[in-house]
């Protein structure tokens, strides 16, 4: 089991654990890059966990607003269902995310 600790935040009250803290110091992830794919990230429901990211389309979304992503852009925070981030990465290929294939049963 892992533990998690309070991480200050200026909008969000989350948990890191702290196998996400370890990952985001390997990937050079600062914490102020996972707060803002936390506050502005698309939301994606897959695999029993909830993904937050940073794509094109929210960095363009948000450039008129004056909110500059282009760094965060392709990271991604995995968030459990009682709000942990459980891990952090990069990735530009949103299409990845899936939900579980559904398998086919055969009919006879």
């Amino acid at each position: 089991m892992q533990f998690a600790s309070a991480v200050p935040h200026s909008t969000h009250n989350y948990l890191l654990t702290s196998h996400a803290n370890l990952r985001m110091q390997q990937r050079g992830i600062a914490g102020h890059l996972v707060e803002e794919v936390l506050t502005y990230g698309r939301i994606i429901h897959a695999r029993g966990l909830t993904f937050r990211v940073i794509g094109k389309k929210e960095v363009t979304r948000f450039a008129p607003k004056g909110i500059d992503l282009s760094h965060a852009e392709g990271i991604h925070v995995l968030v459990e269902s009682d709000g942990s981030v459980i891990t952090t990465y990069r990735n530009h290929d949103l299409r990845k995310i899936r939900p579980y294939k559904r398998k086919h049963s055969m009919h006879h």
